[in-house]
């Protein structure tokens, strides 16, 4: 009887082992699971951040090349006679000959 005493403890001992063996088994995975949907969260906030400075850059661009573009079109401007006769009568007061000039009573 000693004998079979002994075998149902072995039992009882490997099933109480394995049972909490699966216990910790199962409190890893959730544990790892909520490690992932956590970072997972933080990845989706992260990835909406980059996708607004994304926008925002690319607003800042289309400033960039609209400013650019003006700046061109400036450029050549200056380069015209019309600019050099528009600065000559703004700032020099310089006039053609055969024009009269009328300035508005201050």
């Amino acid at each position: 009887m000693g004998k079979i005493k002994g075998k149902l403890r072995k039992r009882k001992s490997t099933r109480r082992q394995s049972s909490m063996a699966s216990l910790v088994v199962v409190v890893a995975v959730v544990f790892v699971c909520a490690v992932v949907v956590l970072k997972a969260g933080d990845l989706y906030q992260k990835s909406k951040e980059l996708e607004a400075t994304e926008i925002a850059l690319e607003q800042k661009i289309e400033q960039a090349n609209i400013e650019r573009e003006n700046l061109i079109a400036q450029e050549q401007y200056m380069m015209t006679n019309e600019y050099i006769e528009d600065v000559a009568k703004e700032k020099l007061g310089l006039v053609y000959p055969d024009e009269i000039v009328i300035k508005p009573a201050e």
